[in-house]
């Protein structure tokens, strides 16, 4: 009885060997992969702007007046992003209508307004991507069309295109593998834009500076 038992755990040892030879690993199913965030997007934005216009001049005598703006936005983007791992690059470029803008009185009578009409930028753009989830800054060349205004009695307006740069951070999460939600702060400086003016209203150079927040909505092609 011993040699049989012997005998019969042989055998089945000798069946077993060719077997896990031939498949030496089993495979072990993979979790699925997450959101891919490589693509083209486009979409629209909406928010809040608010900030400062500095307005200066020596035409006449010496002056300074910085009235405050504020006001809302609204515009469209497009985009392209490009995934290694979960470091995301790519570019976006945007473009606003906005009615921010602000008036301040530098006498009894004489007000000094400044009105961005529309502004836009184009960017870089970095992130790390959370599957769905994506943070990232961004910065780039910025754009505006900006009017000074002057009230003394008569008015007086000119509207010119300003550019200088910005710089922000936000977060996208992907709804689904098409549509894009997210939040966006900017910050953005039109730089300096020198006006000349019509007797009797007075030279001035205009720095405009603006903070915005700002949702989005994206669709990913």
């Amino acid at each position: 009885m011993r040699r049989l038992m012997v005998a019969s755990a042989g055998f089945l040892a000798a069946l077993a060997v060719p077997a896990f030879a031939a498949d030496p690993a089993v495979d072990v199913p993979m979790t699925a992969p997450g959101f891919d965030w490589t693509g083209y997007y486009a979409g629209l934005q909406a928010g809040y702007g608010w900030g400062r216009s500095d307005i200066s001049g020596t035409d006449g005598g010496p002056f300074s007046v910085s009235p405050d703006i504020d006001g809302g936005f609204v515009g469209g983007h497009v985009a392209g992003l490009w995934q290694f791992d979960q470091a995301v690059l790519g570019a976006e470029a945007e473009l606003n209508y906005s009615s921010i803008n602000g008036a301040a009185e530098i006498s009894p009578g004489n007000n000094f307004g400044t009105d961005i009409k529309w502004f836009g930028s184009v960017n870089a753009k970095a992130g790390y991507a959370m599957d769905r989830l994506l943070v990232y800054g961004i910065g780039g060349i910025a754009f505006a069309g900006i009017e000074t205004s002057q009230a003394v009695g008569s008015a007086f307006s000119s509207t010119r295109t300003n550019v200088g740069w910005t710089v922000g951070a936000g977060v996208d999460y992907a709804l689904t593998d098409k549509f894009v939600v997210g939040a966006q702060y900017r910050y953005y400086d039109f730089g300096s834009e020198h006006y000349d003016t019509p007797d009797p209203f007075v030279d001035r150079d205009q720095n405009v500076k603006l903070n915005t927040v700002g949702i989005n909505l994206s669709y990913k092609f």
